[in-house]
């Protein structure tokens, strides 16, 4: 049995792992094909919320990486199902993130609160964090001044960097942070290390028992692990061999590889963290 035989799906994050920035990461298109065409489903687990699952998937195509809408996992989806469960249809929502996400709040059957109508006074019942290069200090100060004043605060992710073609940049977690500091109060998260995410992913692809394979400890292995899933961490984005091995137990990876074609090609005693 080859190592990706013993698993019955793959369950990819994206930054750092299929991309960086806008360009794929090498190998990784041709590698997630042929795991397609060993007839193995794939699935694309991610925390950034800044773009709806369909555009995820688009510019997966456009780099060579075979995806659908239905194959892609995003944390802002996720966070609609916990805003279902905390606030009525109709709440007032105030949005920090992309015009996507904003448009997932109302889908749902919520009202979005703009910015000018928070700094005129209009307040809010819940506070929908996600992110957004457009995020300034006013989005972050009005977003304070609800959750001081009693709204409900929920955060797509706690990601505090993301790998860019520049180098590393300020996530959605170090926004999060701000706020957080700001109020002394804390998010309810919806997207990675929870595992409501993955087990939405592993269901809808039919897995029992997929490998998570991501590039931080944080948030990938700690995440598959919570779900009880195996996991491999690659070395094309934030974490490395040596924090993968100084890791707690809850972010031990059971895998570690050099890139997406080191999975298709190698075996799993390649992987072990035991072996040099």
């Amino acid at each position: 049995m080859t190592f990706i035989e013993e698993f019955d799906g793959f369950l990819f994050d994206l930054d750092g792992v299929v991309y960086a920035g806008q360009g794929a990461i090498d190998g990784a298109p041709e590698s997630i094909t042929a795991l397609r065409d060993a007839g193995r489903p794939v699935g694309f687990v991610t925390n950034n919320a800044s773009r709806s699952e369909a555009d995820v998937a688009a510019h997966l195509r456009e780099l060579g990486v075979p995806a659908e809408e239905s194959t892609v996992f995003g944390s802002a989806r996720t966070a609609m199902s916990l805003l279902d469960d905390r606030a009525e249809k109709g709440a007032r929502v105030f949005v920090v993130g992309s015009p996507s996400l904003a448009d997932l709040v109302t889908d749902a059957g919520f009202t979005v609160v703009g910015l000018d109508a928070m700094e005129a006074g209009e307040g809010c019942d819940v506070v929908v964090q996600g992110f957004s290069p457009e995020t300034g200090w006013r989005h972050l100060a009005a977003a304070s001044y609800a959750i001081e004043a009693g709204a409900d605060w929920i955060a797509t992710n706690m990601d505090a960097t993301i790998p860019r073609a520049e180098g590393i940049a300020p996530g959605n977690g170090s926004l999060v942070e701000g706020v957080r500091r700001a109020t002394g109060r804390d998010p309810v998260v919806a997207g990675k290390p929870e595992p409501a995410i993955f087990h939405r992913a592993a269901k809808a692809l039919g897995c029992s028992r997929p490998l998570v394979v991501g590039d931080r400890l944080d948030t990938d292995i700690a995440g598959g692990r919570a779900s009880g899933f195996a996991s491999a961490l690659v070395l094309t984005g934030i974490d490395s061999r040596e924090s993968a091995e100084a890791a707690s137990a809850d972010q031990r990876p059971d895998f570690v590889i050099g890139s997406l074609r080191d999975l298709v090609n190698g075996e799993a005693s390649s992987f072990s963290l035991d072996a040099r």
